[in-house]
């Protein structure tokens, strides 16, 4: 039955913003912990065979491999995000993930069925990639289209809220794990944060199947301005846009900057202890937890493109102090620098993407939009590790290649940012639209069957 404007849902600002974080926190628990492992432990798990170096670069490896699936799972979800609606979606997407990573905790190692362990070790991280695809684009949709005008970077901000809480909650299961004996955490320590997603997959999950579809959505499919083939309206119509996301989406590379090379480099090369670098990474995203929503407030009043550019400049000049203090072994040197540059600087790109992306594009390409834009850029931030441990120098200054290729990322990021129109002032339902002249407008012909 068609849907009329008299029954429309009515916006639920606060709870979508509480679906997308507890969404984000299963889906980036899931992801992040399978980073923390592949730093750890899975070189002598799933790659036994193979030397110290080269056992590393096939655990990042597989840690990456996750960033290919992605782009293919973003065009997937995106034409069914845009077609039935961002709802339903997120809800697969949340148990793709769950089910995966439970999987992930019961397989058997390479000395118990050879080979075809880091191949089914590859194969549900795929599974992982292809959910994580939808997982942010869909959540940031969701929370734009069913807030306040005013308000829009705020709650979807929410929604890299709960990325940061998942990484905190994996961070803190790991760091009783990686205190385990050798022999305990290589024979079943390392199981127990992929089998405790279970959990917290169920809980997300009762809050998100009650989720109603959001007003903006359901208008443009009473209005027939859903699109046939999302991906194709996206490339001919918004593939500008689309190019600046991939651009913008560089800036991820921080993350994993923090999350997985450096807690790799100073644990290996500096003695700095497994225990003290994970603290580091708790202490850092427990206080994301609040800067990242004041900066959504920030952008929302003052634009998203001085928030998010500022934050990606900052990047770009200091990864080189930041590594550089790394080398210093100090337990409260890196602390401090951590919070810094990641729960300050980082965070404030961070809580500012899922709107500014958001809103570069119009509600019936804007979950393609934004999924597929992120993911080809979050490419990047996947193969990091695998970059960076090729690139490594030797000695207290080998980190130089590594800030570079950071800073690069960056200051492209600023670069795409910056011709972006502002969107703050922007109502909900014009964003990512431009003045149409029906004889004129191709786009308009398009949807409306007449040729273009």
């Amino acid at each position: 039955m068609t849907t009329t404007h008299h029954d429309l849902p009515a916006p639920a600002p606060r709870k979508a913003a509480l679906a997308s974080f507890m969404g984000s926190l299963v889906e980036y628990y899931d992801f992040f912990i399978f980073g923390t492992a592949s730093a750890l432990v899975f070189n002598k798990i799933f790659f036994p065979e193979f030397s110290s170096g080269a056992g590393t670069l096939a655990a990042f490896a597989t840690f990456g491999v996750a960033y290919v699936a992605r782009p293919v799972g973003a065009v997937i979800l995106g034409h069914f995000g845009d077609r039935i609606g961002r709802q339903r979606v997120l809800v697969f997407t949340l148990l793709l993930m769950g089910i995966a990573t439970f999987l992930i905790g019961c397989l058997p190692d390479y000395h118990t069925i050879g080979i075809a362990a880091p191949i089914a070790l590859v194969t549900l991280r795929l599974l992982q990639g292809l959910s994580a695809a939808g997982e942010q684009s869909g959540a940031s949709s969701l929370t734009v289209e069913h807030a306040d005008s005013g308000k829009r970077a705020f709650y979807a901000s929410w929604t890299l809220n709960g990325t940061q809480a998942g990484l905190l909650v994996g961070t803190l299961v790991f760091i009783p794990v990686a205190a385990l004996p050798e022999d305990i955490l290589l024979s079943w320590g390392w199981r127990i944060p992929f089998l405790f997603s279970a959990v917290v997959m169920i809980v997300a999950y009762l809050i998100r199947r009650s989720m109603p579809e959001t007003p903006v959505f359901e208008k443009v499919k009473d209005s027939d301005g859903v699109s046939d083939i999302p991906l194709l309206a996206l490339l001919r119509f918004h593939w500008r846009a689309l190019v600046r996301v991939i651009a913008c989406a560089l800036i991820s590379v921080m993350s994993t900057l923090f999350s997985t090379f450096a807690l790799k480099y100073a644990t290996d090369d500096f003695e700095v202890t497994k225990s003290s670098m994970l603290l580091v990474s708790v202490v850092a995203n427990l206080i994301m937890l609040f800067s990242q929503p004041l900066w959504g407030m920030a952008a929302d009043r003052i634009g998203r493109k001085p928030v998010f550019i500022g934050a990606a400049l900052g990047c770009a000049v200091l990864a080189f102090p930041y590594l550089f203090l790394i080398t210093t072994g100090s337990f409260w040197i890196i602390l401090i620098s951590t919070v810094i540059i990641q729960s300050v600087v980082y965070a404030a790109a961070n809580a500012t993407w899922p709107s500014f992306y958001s809103e570069m594009f119009p509600a019936r390409v804007r979950y393609s939009g934004v999924a597929i834009g992120t993911q080809i850029g979050f490419m990047s931030s996947g193969f990091l590790p695998l970059v960076a441990a090729a690139i490594l120098g030797e000695g207290r200054m080998g980190w130089v290649p590594v800030a570079i290729v950071v800073a690069v990322c960056s200051l492209i990021a600023a670069a795409a940012a910056s011709t972006a129109i502002e969107t703050n002032k922007t109502d909900t339902m014009l964003l990512g639209e431009k003045p149409r002249d029906p004889a004129t407008d191709a786009e308009h012909r398009v949807l409306n069957g007449s040729p273009a």
